[in-house]
Parts: C-alpha cells; sequence; structure tokens
C-alpha cells in the first residue's frame, strides 16, 4: 500500500513538473521594420516590448545608398508593418523589393500630414523633399500618433497601454522642444553651415537660418563655395556642420577657406531627445 502511494506521489511531481515547464512553442513577437534609428526609439515609447522592432538601415550606414543584406531578408518576410519615412533615398530604391518579399505586410508612410520642406529649381518645378522631419518636434508629434494608430490597429488589445506610451512620449517631446527653445531663444534669426542640409526642419522649428554646401545630392560648384564662403566671412561664421556618415574632407577644406572648424553631428541617433538637444548646444556655443 505504502508503495502503492508513494508511486502516485511520485506521477503527480512529475506532472506537476511537465506543466510548469516552459513551452517550446512559445509565440514569437510580431516583427516591425522601420527604416532608421529614431524610428525605433518612438515605436518603442508608445509600444513597449510587445513588438520586435528591426531598424532596416543599421548605424554607419549611408541611408541614401544602402542595401539590404540577405540576412535582413529573414526580418522582412515575417514583419507586419514597416513604418517607412516616404522619402528617404533607400526607401525609394527598395520599396517595391520590401513588399514583394515580405507576405501582407502593411506599409505605413510616416511623412503623411507633415508640413514637408520641398526644394524646387527657381521657376516652380518640384526637385525634391527633405526627408529629415524626425529632427522637428513638431513633425514627431505627428509620426507618433501614426505610430500609435498602427500599433491599436495591429493589436487593439494594448490600445489603453499605447495610448499611454503616446502620451508620456508626447510629453517628453514637450520637455526637449521648451529646453532647446531655452537655450536658442536669443539667437533667433542666425544663419549656420552645414555640408549636407540635414538641420531644415529643426531651422525652420526654432528660427535659424540653414545654408548648405550640398545640393539636391550633387557636388557643390564653386560659384556656390564662393558664395557661402562670403556669407561665413560677412557674417563671421566659423564652423561647418558635418553629419556623421558623410565626407568630411570637403568639409574640411572648406573649414580651412573660412579658419574655422568642422564639427561633427549625427542627425540619426536613437537618442531623440538628448541629441535634439546637443545639436542646440552645439549650435549656441559657435553662434
Amino acid at each position: 500500500m505504502k508503495k502503492h502511494i508513494s508511486f502516485i506521489l511520485v506521477l503527480i511531481l512529475f506532472s506537476h513538473i511537465g506543466c510548469n515547464r516552459p513551452s517550446s512553442g512559445t509565440a514569437e513577437k510580431k516583427i516591425i521594420l522601420v527604416s532608421i534609428l529614431p524610428q525605433k526609439t518612438f515605436v518603442e515609447k508608445i509600444a513597449g516590448d510587445d513588438f520586435q522592432v528591426e531598424v532596416l538601415i543599421p548605424h554607419g550606414a549611408n541611408p541614401t545608398t544602402y542595401s539590404l543584406l540577405p540576412a535582413q531578408m529573414a526580418s522582412v518576410e515575417k514583419a507586419v508593418i514597416w513604418f517607412r519615412m516616404g522619402y528617404v533615398g533607400f526607401e525609394l530604391s527598395w520599396a517595391d523589393k520590401i513588399v514583394e518579399s515580405a507576405n501582407d505586410i502593411k506599409v505605413s508612410d510616416l511623412s503623411v500630414n507633415v508640413d514637408l520642406i520641398v526644394s524646387n529649381d527657381g521657376q516652380g518645378k518640384r526637385q525634391g523633399v527633405d526627408p529629415h522631419f524626425w529632427l522637428s518636434p513638431k513633425e514627431v508629434r505627428k509620426m507618433a500618433v501614426t505610430i500609435r494608430d498602427e500599433l491599436v490597429a495591429i493589436n487593439p488589445v494594448r490600445t489603453d497601454q499605447y495610448n499611454l506610451g503616446l502620451q508620456k512620449l508626447l510629453k517628453e517631446i514637450d520637455e526637449t522642444e521648451l529646453q532647446i527653445r531655452q537655450l536658442l531663444d536669443e539667437y533667433e534669426g542666425r544663419t549656420f553651415i552645414s555640408f549636407h542640409p540635414s538641420l531644415s526642419y529643426f531651422a525652420r522649428d526654432f528660427g535659424l537660418q540653414q545654408l548648405s554646401i550640398e545640393q539636391g545630392g550633387k557636388e557643390p560648384t564653386s560659384a556656390h563655395i564662393a558664395r557661402l564662403t562670403d556669407i561665413a566671412r560677412t557674417e563671421n561664421i566659423r564652423v561647418i556642420y558635418i553629419q556623421s556618415d558623410f565626407d568630411r574632407e570637403n568639409a574640411r577644406m572648406f573649414a580651412q577657406e573660412i579658419k574655422g572648424e568642422a564639427i561633427q553631428v549625427w542627425p540619426l541617433n536613437p537618442e531623440w531627445s538628448e541629441n535634439m538637444i546637443l545639436m542646440a548646444r552645439l549650435l549656441r556655443d559657435h553662434f
């Protein structure tokens, strides 16, 4: 009898262990694709860790010319949504391939509702759209709302959490904008020069004027460089801002010409708030 009872207890014990063992079939997180690092930050601040967020353009890569690696296609094929920026060079080249490779992927263009900066040829003919609107607090607010709406559509049972995440992000954006205004308010109207025109939206938000050496992704003409050199000398500009993923040699040569220096900025920094404030401080310190 005792042996029988002991046998039953052993069976119960092993049954209990089996029930508590982690299941090998645990569902994987759904994959969300984003084009650039700051987008990953925005999505995760709203969604928490509900999704696996994959960045298509890795750190250090040029967003204009980057090509997807074969290893990245596995994530593309499993993704449920792609948040694209709309006008990044990589996206224009790869959009069709991404959609073809993925199964029923939804594409959400975050440039929708954004007040875009459009360049023209001087005769009203549109030449291109500036894609750097993630450097504008005003436009990031719009992006955040779109991201929240799409997350709710994918996973409606978490609507309350996504609304909470959105409100926290909007508060962070407000606080970041306030700090930048406190840093730059007395410099409204000032001009700065960059190599690549990546700070146009930042400049528009905070009342600054950006001049850039590069025009439309093309090498600058000697006449254009001469004009900027004259402006720099007249307005006592001693700094040119260079994007971290662009060639610094041309910027260094321009800096020598104006007897100044080239300072590196990183518009694609995933630490969005900290980076925005850092750029404001760099500008303020060199006005």
